[in-house]
């Protein structure tokens, strides 16, 4: 199910959560802050005590994370290494990121859970469909970590896939230092547009850079609602409150 502006714009008015399960797609970059590279401990508790209010408010949260801060594959490749090779040890990266994230929500006193599409049974559960929706209704936030598993997809892909196998309302993409989604490139082009609101076609047609085109193409087919806002203070809590920031994708 995807809740319509109306609905809200209801739930913003009345104070009651606009959504009751979220899927939180975060970049690996937004866990490094200024740092050139690795994970920043201060923006990591910030991060985690937002999504831990949230998650007090009676909001499901899922969350998969990226690994841009540590490795990207497609550099990798681009230097000589195995397309496939580069994109697993991605994977193992994402996991770095997800106990980050873990340990930093636990200090926050939410309860969490690791699950990994990879086998790494030391330190997360592997991925199970119904081990995870169970995990949510215990009100625990569940962290998905090393994409969907297979080589040659982003993690974008696995955020909707991961969304839509456990009936999230809506992906929130939290990006790092725009404010959503632009008609070009922001950092590059000054006279760069903001564009409020999208449909998934357009985005794909338009060669946007929201999330990759098989991401785009999971949540046009089945109508999935993506928020795309930037990763500052307060905005997780207002996106999920109902109030309308930064660009939403939506087919009607």
């Amino acid at each position: 199910m995807t809740v319509q502006p109306e609905e809200a714009v209801s739930s913003a008015a009345s104070g009651a959560p606009a959504f009751r399960r979220v899927l939180l797609k975060l970049s690996g970059e937004a866990l490094m802050g200024s740092r050139d590279h690795g994970i920043d401990a201060a923006v990591t508790r910030s991060l985690a005590n937002e999504i831990a209010a949230v998650r007090a408010e009676g909001v499901d949260v899922a969350i998969v994370v990226g690994a841009g801060n540590f490795y990207r594959g497609l550099a990798a490749a681009a230097e000589g290494m195995d397309r496939a090779t580069a994109d697993y040890a991605g994977m193992l990266a994402t996991l770095l990121n997800a106990l980050a994230l873990q340990d930093a929500l636990e200090k926050d006193g939410a309860a969490t859970r690791v699950l990994s599409a990879i086998t790494v049974s030391e330190v997360a559960e592997p991925y199970i469909r119904r081990r995870a929706i169970r995990h949510l209704e215990k009100g625990r936030v569940v962290i998905f970590a090393a994409g969907t598993g297979n080589p040659y997809f982003t993690t974008d892909t696995a955020a909707a896939l991961r969304a839509l196998e456990i009936g999230a309302d809506a992906i929130l993409m939290a990006k790092h230092g725009v404010q959503g989604v632009y008609d070009s490139d922001p950092r590059t082009d000054p006279n760069a547009t903001f564009l409020p609101r999208l449909t998934h076609l357009e985005a794909i047609e338009r060669g946007l850079k929201v999330m990759d085109t098989t991401a785009l193409s999971l949540c046009m087919d089945n109508r999935l609602t993506i928020h795309v806002f930037e990763l500052a203070e307060g905005n997780v809590s207002r996106v999920v409150a109902g109030e309308e920031v930064g660009t939403i994708i939506r087919t009607d």
